[in-house]
């Protein structure tokens, strides 16, 4: 589909911003999926998985946020919820 932008550097940026858009979403929906793993491991109770699944979500949220999908303080914010429930778990 052609854009409605007539200028070139308009365009461009219309194209770049699709392309960011996609890749953020992609990146968030990553992180949504890490944290349902860990919160059905945590409904199972099992305490070993929950470890498991609690590591590999910190490390994609800290990674999303190095990359300026989310902001940092944010980032921490996810991280500490899951770390309370983590720990209420056990």
């Amino acid at each position: 589909m052609k854009s409605l932008a007539n200028i070139k550097s308009a365009q461009k940026r219309i194209s770049v911003t699709a392309k960011k858009t996609a890749v953020n979403k992609m990146r968030k929906s990553q992180v949504k999926t890490a944290i349902r793993r860990f919160d059905e491991a945590i409904l199972a109770g099992d305490l070993e998985k929950a470890n498991e699944t609690f590591r590999y979500a910190q490390k994609k949220i800290y990674q999303i946020a190095a990359k300026g999908t989310i902001h940092k303080k944010a980032a921490d914010r996810k991280v500490s919820k899951l770390a309370k429930r983590l720990n209420a778990a056990k």
